[in-house]
């Protein structure tokens, strides 16, 4: 019943593994938004000399989604960064377990992010493992070049995208998700706009200023943490 997110491998580049988790069981996302057809927690890895991995899930599908990492991972491999583009707890409920887990891992994330860190996961010193990145910060990974774009308020302070230019793909955190079912081929447009009017919908200024910051950018493949990968 709660399927991983491989049925999205197809939509996305092929150095990039979809590991997240479509959750059936949720009735209110939020504890306030009906969701008849529940919600995705998205999560990817990208695969390079470097290997990222791109958020993680909610606390009560932790376990589908730790399977999920294990298995695309190489054998006795970890990711060599963790980058953390939103804190709300759908998102970053296994901080904790993945910089626990995997020693050598780096956590990627704005200043504001690292602030606000301690009220998702806990009291836990990550030392000298945390990188803050500002606004158009870049990391290379191998062939993969990533650009960091700082969304502050689309919908929390510490929210940033990654935009990865190799892969012409657009990691756009909680922007252009969807409630429901994450398979593409389901009807897009009435769970997305309720989904923006409900979530993100009344910080219009600030979308308007991530999309500038966006425009002029080559992209194929937007790859949003709720619903499904859009090309």
């Amino acid at each position: 019943k709660n399927q991983p997110l491989k049925n999205l491998t197809d939509t996305m580049h092929q150095d990039i593994t979809p590991i997240g988790v479509y959750d059936q069981d949720l009735d209110l996302f939020e504890r306030q938004y009906i969701v008849p057809d529940g919600i995705s927690y998205n999560s990817y890895i990208i695969f390079d000399d470097k290997i990222a991995l791109i958020d993680t899930v909610d606390e009560h599908k932790a376990e589908q989604w730790r399977e999920n990492l294990t298995s695309a991972l190489p054998q006795g491999k970890g990711p060599d960064y963790l980058i953390v583009q939103h804190l709300e707890p759908d998102h970053a409920s296994q901080i904790e377990w993945v910089m626990s887990h995997y020693p050598e891992c780096c956590l990627v994330c704005t200043a504001v992010a690292h602030k606000m860190l301690p009220l998702v996961a806990g009291p836990v010193d990550f030392g000298d493992r945390i990188i803050e990145v500002a606004d158009g910060d870049t990391m290379s990974l191998g062939k993969h070049q990533l650009q960091f774009l700082t969304a502050p308020m689309v919908h929390w302070p510490e929210v940033m995208m990654v935009y990865d230019a190799t892969a012409k793909t657009l990691f756009s955190a909680d922007g252009f998700g969807r409630f429901g079912n994450p398979d593409p081929s389901v009807p897009w447009a009435c769970e997305a706009r309720r989904y923006y009017f409900n979530i993100v919908g009344k910080y219009g200024h600030p979308v308007q200023t991530v999309l500038k910051k966006l425009a002029g950018k080559e992209i194929d493949v937007i790859a949003p943490l709720h619903g499904p990968v859009l090309e």
